[in-house]
């Protein structure tokens, strides 16, 4: 397996460039577009001119939660339980956002040595209230309970929660940050972290690319806190990916098969459910029982000749033959320098940290080019990270 030197996929980036807050106006980012080497400046409500007729837009359709649950203690300690991922009443996000009355989670517990054994934690709910009690403290293991019973877990989050902001922004979370750090389409509950290349779109994007015949299609991949987990290791090819979980319809299925022009991804994690979505194809192939799990080194074991529409054709019949009409799986894919894009022919993409795994991605799709368009961008006054500006790249 190849070997990776994290320090080259790094560059200076000034705290005040961190965009600690959004624009006013969603879509008046400034837009960095990449095309055959070239590079030129433009303003994200403009997107449509630089996409050509017939293409297709994949979006992620997940929904920030309020993941950062602050509990009180008599002794005026603050524990905080950030929610990573559901254990029961199923690991599947969708089903334990609607549990009642109860349900078990793996969490980051912030201040844990305040928080003994046995001693449960109590939020105020209006009139009723959220109960967490620990299980295995080292695994990060709680059980909440909450009543009235007849309220799902997504709406006591909402009711109890805070929005769980990038670390990196280093400031207090506003309540405007509850709609500001959410796309305007969102829909399935369950991210720990928004899929921020869509924070850009409005209404008015949208209308000019159905005016110019661009499709727009939504699949989900959960973002966990996993996105923000730094490359510790000199060798990025032993850093271990976070996995996260996919949910796709077969609609999608069926307008990645059909669709005739381009394939643009609106964000990293769309292009890595794209990306997830072939490789599962390819196990079909040779498995047709395989389940949608893919595992960080799965595509540099295995050097596939399998087009992506044939691999998606091969989900599409596991569907049809388990008379499902949605796939949900699980992804840690890692795409680094090197790995060959399946997928998609563009990205719609904010501006990364330092030597981070969404940085190595970018580099993966553009080539040795990323650093020109990272020079170029903090040579001409664009906002970095989550709240700040975006970017069109077109594959190498």
């Amino acid at each position: 397996m190849q070997s990776i030197n994290i320090n080259e996929y790094k560059y200076d980036l000034p705290q005040e460039r961190i965009a600690l807050y959004p624009l006013e106006q969603r879509d008046h980012s400034k837009l960095l577009v990449y095309r055959q080497a070239n590079i030129s400046h433009q303003h994200f409500y403009e997107l449509s001119q630089f996409l050509p007729e017939g293409a297709t837009l994949f979006f992620n359709d997940t929904k920030v939660i309020p993941a950062r649950l602050l509990f009180q203690k008599e002794t005026g300690a603050t524990i905080e339980l950030f929610l990573l991922n559901p254990l029961q009443p199923s690991p599947l996000v969708a089903v334990s956002m609607e549990a009642r009355g109860s349900s078990q989670w793996h969490v980051a517990i912030g201040n844990a040595k305040r928080w003994t054994d046995g001693q449960p934690l109590t939020l105020h709910l209006g009139e009723g209230k959220l109960t967490a009690k620990l299980v295995d403290k080292e695994k990060g293991i709680v059980n909440f309970s909450w009543t009235p019973e007849s309220l799902s877990f997504a709406e006591v989050v909402s009711l109890a929660g805070a929005t769980p902001l990038p670390p990196y922004l280093k400031r207090e979370v506003e309540a405007s940050d509850r709609e500001r750090y959410q796309t305007i389409y969102s829909k399935k509950e369950g991210a720990v972290a928004a899929p921020t290349a869509g924070l850009h779109f409005t209404d008015r994007v949208f209308e000019d690319l159905t005016k110019k015949n661009i499709q727009t299609d939504f699949l989900t991949l959960h973002v966990s806190a996993g996105t923000f987990q730094p490359v510790k290791v000199e060798n990025a090819m032993d850093h271990p990916m976070h996995a996260e979980q996919m949910v796709v319809s077969k609609s999608n299925l069926q307008n990645l098969i059909n669709c005739q022009g381009m394939i643009v991804a609106v964000g990293t994690t769309s292009l890595r459910t794209l990306e997830s979505l072939y490789w599962y194809g390819v196990k079909l192939e040779y498995n047709q029982h395989a389940d949608f799990i893919i595992e960080q080194n799965e595509p540099y074991q295995n050097q596939s000749k399998l087009s992506f529409k044939a691999a998606v054709q091969n989900v599409l019949a596991k569907l049809d033959r388990d008379q499902s009409v949605q796939l949900i799986g699980e992804t840690s894919i890692y795409i680094v320098p090197g790995y060959e894009i399946k997928s998609c022919d563009a990205i719609i993409t904010n501006f990364h940290q330092p030597g981070s795994t969404l940085m190595l991605l970018v580099a993966a799709f553009v080539g040795p080019d990323w650093k020109k368009i990272y020079d170029q961008a903090l040579n001409n006054g664009y906002r970095f990270l989550s709240y700040g500006d975006s970017s069109l790249l077109f594959r190498k």
